[in-house]
């Protein structure tokens, strides 16, 4: 089962690029005087540049991931042996003070609440997510997989 919840949308890109035209259409249509054609080259250079990295980058950093491989946010992987499950099973979404954010930074990014995930270690991390409740089904149905008995599965906190 692979779970994916995007970190980020085009929307704002498309939204920038759209308004641009209508500002390009508007100074064609409209008489007066025009705006110079380098201010228009790097006005529609620019802007969508910066927010299309602004998108890009945080559909990179804060992409959640749960599959075979383990929880991934950006960068970061949680391999699902190392999820206790019986303390997922009981976390409900909100912020642990004082738990660190998988991906970095240091608060939640604006729009997600944060998911506790105890690790075996007994460290507490906070997974950035829109929908605690999906994401909390999927690390649980990896979990279960992943700690079957069946020969040569390692369980969840090493059992």
């Amino acid at each position: 089962m692979t779970y994916v919840e995007p970190g980020g949308s085009w929307r704002p890109f498309w939204l920038v690029a759209g308004v641009l035209g209508l500002f390009v259409a508007w100074d064609l249509l409209l008489p007066g005087p025009d705006v110079p054609p380098l201010v228009w080259v790097l006005t529609l250079v620019g802007v969508p540049g910066v927010v299309a990295i602004g998108c890009l980058s945080a559909r990179r950093v804060w992409t959640v991931r749960v599959d075979a491989g383990g929880l991934t946010v950006g960068r970061e992987q949680v391999p699902l042996r190392d999820v206790d499950a019986t303390a997922l099973r009981e976390a409900d979404a909100g912020v642990d003070a004082g738990a660190p954010v998988l991906g970095g930074g240091w608060s939640l990014p604006r729009g997600r609440t944060g998911l506790p995930l105890r690790l075996a270690d007994g460290r507490t991390v906070l997974v950035p997510t829109r929908d605690p409740a999906a994401l909390r089904a999927a690390l649980l149905g990896s979990v279960r997989d992943a700690s079957d008995r069946s020969p040569g599965a390692e369980g969840t906190l090493g059992t």
